[in-house]
């Protein structure tokens, strides 16, 4: 197998120490709903060239015992304007981050990253709780 010039470029992503996303109490934790979150403007970098990816991230849940607190998921997103990360992984850490602060019924998050090179990148994950 060919070595890849983006080998140990995300060994780190994991590890990648983020502003937390903060949560408030549900008062209808008997109830289903869905949440729907639209985030038109995320940047972050591509980690190889440093130049800026630009996405709209789609977020989808059914919140349990807490809801998410925007504001603190607006600081969470801004947080990666300046790191260098794949749109998989992005995809991936953004879900496991809402997850362990969410602990939602259900989540459902699209990641669609504008064209480069004439490619438009579509990540989705979905996860099921309780």
């Amino acid at each position: 197998m060919k070595k890849s010039s983006y080998e140990n470029l995300q060994n780190h992503i994991r590890r990648l120490k983020t502003p937390e996303i903060e949560v408030w109490k549900n008062q209808y934790p008997d109830k289903r709903f869905a949440v729907h979150i639209e985030i038109p403007e995320f940047t972050c970098m591509c980690p190889k060239t440093g130049l800026p990816d630009f996405a709209v991230i789609l977020i989808d849940y059914v919140p349990a015992e807490v809801c998410v607190e925007l504001k603190s998921l607006k600081e969470y997103l801004v947080f990666y304007r300046n790191v260098g990360i794949f749109h998989e992984h992005f995809a991936n850490k953004l879900m496991d981050d809402f997850v362990k602060a969410a602990r939602p019924r259900w989540a459902k998050i699209v990641t669609r990253f504008n064209p480069r090179g004439g490619i438009t990148t579509v990540v989705t994950r979905e996860y099921r709780g309780r």
